[in-house]
């Protein structure tokens, strides 16, 4: 109780008069840094906004843009007729991008039991841009996934796969709902990733993609675009995920001695791959 007396009193001088950033910026930094000390936990109400006009010495439409800015960057959730509520911390992903694993591998690294709903698994032609990507004839068909991702029965990612049919015909008919995609085509076919390259891009929600995250449309995704290769350089997957960005964030481990994050030796000529 006295450490939170203590930080209510830090609270209530956090505005500076003089200094150059609004008001509502400096509101919302300090109810961040209150929320990431653990002032108040995942789930707790806030103070309400009459109560933050009196500690911070503000007005209503301070507070009210403050509080806006973080509901859109997910750090609280607000329920009409009930107040603001600390949201639960976003679901960090650190594997995903710098090493060759899976979605699934990598929540249950961290102790989750991500689960799919699979809502497309069919056999299609490659268009021209697969064909360029995945390096098949017009001939070959794809095998196209398309997954939502839960983790704690919230949709956290919308994820898109492309492989070649030639290479994991029985695909086309496995459950994924529960299992990883790498794991099933290590102990179907023996493909096994050894090597890949990823793009992370922000984009907004289109309306599909709003309606299966449950969040609003426009709001901010984290895109994921990935090629990934066999041991003698064959694609074997082209994906692009989308994630929810009030709910995702992505950490990048950085050696200096083992150039995590260089370039994979690919041909030159696959820099346009990420093109539209």
């Amino acid at each position: 109780m006295a450490r939170r007396e203590a930080q209510s009193v830090r609270l209530r001088t956090q505005i500076d008069r003089n200094s150059p950033l609004p008001y509502y910026v400096q509101l919302k930094e300090a109810l961040a840094e209150a929320i990431e000390s653990g002032m108040w936990e995942a789930g707790e109400r806030i103070p309400s906004e009459p109560e933050l006009c009196r500690r911070f010495g503000v007005s209503r439409t301070v507070v009210r843009q403050a509080l806006k800015e973080m509901t859109y960057q997910g750090l609280v959730v607000r329920e009409k007729g009930k107040g603001t509520f600390v949201a639960e911390p976003k679901i960090s992903s650190r594997s995903l991008v710098h090493s060759l694993v899976g979605f699934y591998e990598d929540m249950a690294e961290r102790g989750h039991a991500p689960v799919a709903e699979v809502l497309e698994q069919a056999i299609e032609p490659a268009s021209v841009k697969l064909m360029t990507i995945l390096r098949i004839e017009a001939t070959t068909p794809v095998i196209k996934l398309v997954r939502l991702r839960f983790v704690q029965d919230e949709p956290i990612v919308l994820v898109t796969s492309y492989l070649p049919y030639d290479l994991c015909p029985k695909l086309a008919d496995a459950d994924l709902s529960e299992q990883s995609l790498y794991a099933f085509l290590k102990a179907e076919y023996g493909l096994s990733v050894a090597s890949g390259r990823r793009r992370i891009d922000a984009v907004a929600a289109n309306e599909n993609e709003a309606r299966l995250l449950q969040v609003v449309e426009g709001a901010p995704l984290l895109k994921l675009d990935s090629v990934s290769y066999l041991e003698d350089g064959t694609p074997l997957e082209y994906f692009h995920g989308v994630f929810r960005g009030d709910r995702s964030r992505f950490e990048i481990q950085i050696d200096r001695r083992r150039g995590v994050g260089s370039r994979s030796p690919l041909p030159e000529d696959e820099d346009d791959i990420w093109l539209p």
